[in-house]
């Protein structure tokens, strides 16, 4: 019986579009850039029907945007497309401070302030993709306490852009001490039991983030 790996086209799909995921998300290949799928196939080795497979997963997550008689190429994220995400970020992580200010343990308490600690030491480096870590190393704590699969379910959508966002927000000098700050706040909230604050708190944070986005993104 052999025991050789049957490739098959829905994993090789998948692989494609997470390198190129990656590329879009690390900044690799910036907003409106066209990408021309033999560029593409030299790039994974593959053919071009994987590679039309895996920008059309691309397309449906957000990620690129298929222009008539021009091709793919990467998305640009507007303003108007950015106020919806920080929205539904605003809703659903105010949501997940609010019940993990309720319900995580105190080990889970520890866990996020050791987090908060990290993420501090990741902003010390000036290095954005240390940062990025930190910071969805505090996110996923944050929701592992919360007790509602749900909501990182939901933002498991956005989770691409939602890096795109933060790369722009970053890009301010400000924001960096004013992020930490309100940071501060949430988790002194949360260590007091207080779901209200910690979700007043989170919502704050989330609605200056969105302000500096804006604020980047206007033409």
């Amino acid at each position: 019986m052999s025991m050789r790996v049957v490739v098959t086209p829905a994993p090789v799909r998948r692989q494609v579009a997470e390198i190129i995921r990656t590329a879009i998300t690390s900044g690799r290949f910036a907003p409106g850039q066209r990408l021309i799928e033999k560029d593409l196939c030299e790039l994974t080795g593959v053919s071009r029907p994987s590679v039309r497979e895996a920008l059309r997963q691309l397309e449906t997550d957000g990620l690129i945007e298929v222009i008539p008689h021009k091709g793919p190429s990467v998305a640009r994220l507007t303003r108007e497309d950015a106020a919806g995400i920080y929205q539904v970020r605003g809703a659903l992580e105010a949501l997940a401070a609010q019940s993990f200010a309720s319900v995580a343990t105190d080990a889970e308490v520890a866990q996020l302030r050791n987090a908060v600690t990290a993420l501090k030491a990741a902003y010390g480096t000036e290095d954005v993709e240390q940062i990025l870590v930190a910071k969805h190393a505090f996110y996923q704590i944050l929701f592992a306490g919360a007790g509602n699969p749900t909501i990182p379910a939901l933002l498991r959508t956005l989770t691409d852009r939602i890096t795109l966002l933060r790369r722009v927000t970053l890009s301010s000098p400000q924001r960096g001490a004013a992020s930490l700050a309100e940071i501060d706040v949430i988790l002194d909230a949360i260590e007091r039991r207080d779901a209200a604050a910690a979700h007043a708190a989170t919502l704050h944070h989330i609605n200056e983030a969105s302000k500096s986005a804006l604020q980047a993104l206007d033409p």
